[in-house]
């Protein structure tokens, strides 16, 4: 059976995630941020002072993945680590004066990002286009939770 990665959902919507990235990219440039450290920042902006840990299970990243974003956006001097008190092997993630500063513009930019993508866009495609996302996501969480669990199957306790 031929696969056709031309009429493939699953590289249109990776392609789409890719334009999507670019786009942000390009608009957040002039401040030095990345689309994923700035979902970082969003967090920050929301609530300072949040665990690596708990960055990590908000954007759905590893460990690893959220300590090389951490890293990075503390080398340009936008957070700072501060080990918590009750547990050395912890840390919080606060902003610096510099990564506060940046919210009113980096907000600003994300909001009309949204608005151009989403430009020629009725609202009632909208609420189709996040209803049929969504079954795509919970269809793949359901694939992926059916392959972990054909995997241990034969595992015993």
């Amino acid at each position: 059976m031929h696969f056709d990665v031309e009429k493939s959902y699953t590289v249109f919507i990776r392609d789409v995630h890719l334009a999507i990235t670019g786009y942000i990219k390009q608009q957040l440039a002039p401040f030095n941020l990345a689309p994923e450290q700035t979902f970082v920042m969003m967090l920050l902006w929301q609530k300072d002072g949040l665990t690596q840990n708990e960055i990590g299970e908000r954007l759905g990243k590893d460990k690893t993945n959220i300590t090389r974003m951490i890293s990075n956006l503390e080398n340009k001097g936008f957070i700072r680590k501060i080990t918590c008190t009750d547990d050395r092997r912890r840390f919080k993630i606060y902003l610096t004066a510099e990564g506060t500063r940046l919210e009113q513009d980096v907000c600003s930019i994300m909001k009309e990002t949204g608005r151009d993508l989403m430009e020629g866009i009725s609202e009632e495609e909208r609420a189709t286009l996040r209803r049929l996302l969504g079954k795509i996501k919970q269809n793949a969480y359901e694939g992926e939770l059916a392959e972990v669990a054909k995997e241990t199957a034969d595992y015993t306790i």
